[in-house]
C-alpha cells in the first residue's frame, strides 16, 4: 500500500503544539494596512488556536 500524503496547504498553514492543539496565524495582515489601527495590527500579529470543531479535520490533513 502506498504512503499516505499529508495536505501540503495544511503543512504551510498549521502547526501542532506539544499538547496536541493546532496553531494558526490570524488573517488580515497582508495588505490595506494603512487604515488599520496600530492596536488592531498588533493584535493580528499573534498566533491563535484553531476552533475545536476544526481540529480533528486539520490533524487528519497533517497526519498528526
Amino acid at each position: 500500500m502506498p504512503k499516505m500524503k499529508s495536505v501540503s496547504a495544511a503543512k504551510k498553514r498549521f502547526k501542532v503544539t506539544a499538547t496536541g492543539k493546532v496553531k494558526r496565524k490570524k488573517s488580515g495582515m497582508r495588505h490595506n494596512l494603512g487604515h488599520k489601527s496600530a492596536k488592531r495590527k498588533r493584535n493580528l500579529q499573534h498566533d491563535t488556536l484553531v476552533a475545536p470543531t476544526h481540529e480533528a479535520t486539520i490533524k487528519q490533513m497533517l497526519l498528526a
